[in-house]
């Protein structure tokens, strides 16, 4: 994160969420004893602090975690609640959790569970490009169970997971281990809990390794044409609408590639 853009995300940031850089990497750990949960104010910190990582250019993937070992987040914040806090309360720009809804996202998320990701807690872990779990992590929607309902999580969870294992999940509060989490995919891997760290490091690496724009463009044609059958989806990318895939395809680094691969180097990306 470059001076500019880290000075206020940074400076904004309260000990509820901590933020470090190592190179193009963006690291945020969630920490709000005892259950990393989310209040209004922590959800408005978060997008404060994703709308950087957003923005600064020498930033190409963020890993987002929870601060202990039992809890990856809890999700929604329910003293707050109790207290008095709207359902409907202001999230933030990003809404809840600071990334899932953020507009003009076009870096990838790492959510490395630490641990149980309850509710708003799993809902984040849906919204994220890429999962890295620990062995003793579970997932589960609780919400039905209090009144209310994971309005995220019926709308991501289905088109996640087969509809007779989302039903379990979101009408019946189903626990899914990290092994079952990985098995219907929405886990990449499943680590002891003291690799976790390094293994979402390693693919973050991995990611950032890649050119940019070609990251940027494979997000956008994912999001443009996900919901559609495969000739429209062709369609759509050969239509010359999706500015991302344009850009990609017209930049010095579209041209760096084969030329790196040709002369037997690592390529040098300029994001441009």
């Amino acid at each position: 994160m470059s001076d500019e853009m880290a000075s206020p995300a940074q400076s904004a940031a309260q000990p509820s969420v901590q933020v470090s850089v190592e190179g193009p990497v963006l690291n945020v750990v969630l920490d709000r004893p005892k259950a990393n949960a989310i209040d209004a104010e922590t959800s408005r910190e978060l997008s404060r602090v994703f709308a950087g990582f957003r923005d600064d250019p020498s930033l190409r993937v963020a890993v987002f975690t929870g601060a202990g070992e039992r809890f990856f987040s809890a999700g929604w914040d329910l003293g707050a609640a109790a207290d008095g806090e709207a359902f409907e309360a202001d999230y933030g720009e990003g809404g809840f959790g600071g990334f899932c809804e953020l507009p003009g996202r076009n870096k990838p998320v790492i959510c490395a569970v630490n641990g149980m990701a309850v509710g708003g807690g799993f809902e984040l872990a849906m919204a994220a490009e890429f999962v890295v779990a620990a062995e003793h992590a579970t997932f589960f929607l609780p919400e039905t169970g209090l009144g209310i309902i994971p309005d995220a999580g019926a709308i991501r969870l289905p088109r996640q997971l087969p509809p007779v294992v989302a039903n379990e999940v979101l009408y019946g509060g189903r626990r899914l281990d990290a092994a079952e989490a990985e098995r219907w995919g929405l886990v990449n891997r499943v680590v002891a809990a003291a690799d976790l760290a390094t293994a979402a490091r390693e693919l973050a690496e991995r990611i950032a390794a890649a050119a940019p724009l070609a990251v940027e463009a494979v997000m956008a044609i994912d999001r443009a044409t996900g919901h559609l059958s495969l000739d429209e989806a062709f369609g759509h990318l050969r239509s010359g609408d999706l500015e991302a895939y344009e850009r990609m395809l017209a930049s010095d680094d579209a041209l760096e590639g084969p030329r790196a691969f040709a002369e037997k180097r690592d390529p040098y990306w300029q994001g441009r």
